[in-house]
């Protein structure tokens, strides 16, 4: 009877290092290595979306950008002042 019980002893304790090792092993790898991989992610379509309204705003286009209900409209200061600029007109 003693036999017994020291070997479900032994059991519960071994099961119990091995739940505590899955939880360390998910506190200090399995999760940070998610969060990084989820921040890498995040920044490049950041990236991606910069790169987006710097090519179109390049070819003078308005870009409209919404955030929330409020609609901003980006356009290349370059492409203003080239359209302020008066055009030569050609001598007679």
């Amino acid at each position: 009877m003693k036999e017994k019980r020291m070997k479900l002893i032994i059991s519960l304790l071994a099961l119990l290092v091995v739940i505590l090792l899955f939880f360390v092993l998910y506190a200090f790898i399995l999760k940070p290595a998610m969060n990084g991989f989820v921040v890498k992610a995040q920044n490049q379509g950041v990236e991606y979306a910069l790169n987006i309204i710097a090519q179109a705003s390049s070819n003078c286009q308005v870009v409209p950008i919404t955030i929330n209900n409020q609609t901003i409209n980006i356009i290349n200061v370059d492409c203003l002042q080239q359209a302020q600029q008066p055009i030569a007109q050609p001598k007679k």
